[in-house]
């Protein structure tokens, strides 16, 4: 077997793994762009989830966002399968895991909205039904797990400046959403709260879409085979994007220290 034969079949993979993460950034940012403009399109201050009520005009588009995105984040969850954290902790599943579980309860909450109004009462409560808990459940479950994703990133090996962004990002979502969530359920100053969670939804997207990019746009080098036996292989260097063959990834899994 020569050695042109040994490198295609990794460059071929390299290739197809960056076009699904290319793809799912684009789908994501579809995503966005989707949610920002159903927002726009009302009047008033409102929450994410509003916008797929029962009864509101923008109930079919926030769907169809909520599918982009889950379409979006499942491709770049795969794309991303390489990337591993050196955090003890954050290590014993990776980002892909994360994310898919992040994007299996987005799906839920596509498919069931909440009710008009999207009220979020406590079981026993008049107002209570088990459509809204299903879909406030589902679509708190989705933003923690993604929230996870953006920690184990935020200490992926060889991956400094994605490693900054997804720091910045868990923090920024999980502190922002947990305001505003605090915000609704108390009725305080809701309209301010409808804000945080956009911002929050918002840079979730965006990261999302970010990591897609990096995958994307990483350089990965192959070392050339062994052609005479016995002689040394050349060393692989990690790949910034956490997009190497399983070999490499490997590598990286090895803790600091």
């Amino acid at each position: 077997m020569t050695s042109g034969s040994v490198l295609k079949a990794p460059a071929f993979r390299s290739v197809a793994r960056r076009l699904v993460a290319a793809l799912g950034a684009l789908l994501a940012l579809a995503a966005l762009a989707l949610i920002w403009a159903a927002r726009l399109s009302l009047p008033h201050d409102l929450y994410v989830s509003e916008l797929g009520a029962d009864g509101m005009p923008t109930a079919g588009a926030f769907r169809l966002a909520l599918l982009l995105l889950v379409a979006g984040g499942a491709l770049v969850a795969l794309a991303c399968r390489g990337i591993r954290s050196r955090a003890r902790v954050l290590r014993r599943w990776t980002p892909t895991v994360s994310l898919l579980v992040s994007c299996a309860f987005f799906l839920l909450a596509s498919q069931v909205p909440c009710t008009a109004g999207c009220p979020v009462p406590a079981p026993g409560s008049p107002l209570f039904t088990w459509q809204d808990f299903t879909h406030t459940s589902a679509a708190v479950i989705a933003f923690g797990a993604a929230a996870v994703a953006m920690l184990q990133c935020g200490f992926a090996l060889g991956h400094p400046v994605l490693a900054v962004l997804s720091r910045a990002s868990a923090i920024a979502v999980a502190g922002i959403a947990a305001i505003g969530g605090l915000m609704s359920v108390l009725s305080f100053y809701s309209w301010m709260g409808s804000r945080f969670e956009f911002t929050a939804t918002t840079i979730g997207l965006a990261w999302v879409a970010v990591l897609g990019l990096s995958v994307a746009l990483a350089r990965q080098r192959v070392s050339a085979p062994r052609d005479v036996a016995g002689e040394a292989d050349t060393a692989r260097p990690a790949d910034p994007a956490g997009v190497a063959d399983s070999a490499a990834a490997q590598q990286l899994e090895q803790p600091i220290g």
